[in-house]
């Protein structure tokens, strides 16, 4: 994929999306935890708070990110790197026709 320099502009981060995801995973792992330490399985009830826990801390984290708001994302006149010229041939080459090669490094 050719890079145009102006990424920072049109990325979206899917915040509120993981943080449905997690609190979905929650819900179900502490459903499970509870169901799993009824019917007398202590090894899936562990199993089923460990990825609550982990789906918590997710939580956590999401709420963190959305409460810090916005980043600061350069203009269109400051690219975050420099541009790719020449086309769109990356570390590959033609080879005369005959297909493409990748190149070797020089050591």
């Amino acid at each position: 994929m050719l890079r145009t320099g102006d990424e920072p502009l049109h990325a979206r981060s899917p915040l509120r999306l993981r943080l449905g995801l997690a609190l979905w995973g929650l819900a179900w792992a502490v459903a499970g935890t509870v169901a799993f330490a009824n019917v007398g399985r202590p090894g899936w009830a562990t199993a089923c708070a460990v990825i609550a826990a982990v789906a918590f801390f997710d939580v956590g984290c999401v709420l963190r990110r959305l409460r810090q708001g916005p980043h600061y994302q350069p203009g269109r006149d400051v690219p975050p790197y420099e541009p790719v010229r020449g086309g769109a041939t990356g570390a590959r080459h033609g080879n005369g026709g005959s297909g493409w090669r990748y190149r070797r490094r020089a050591r």
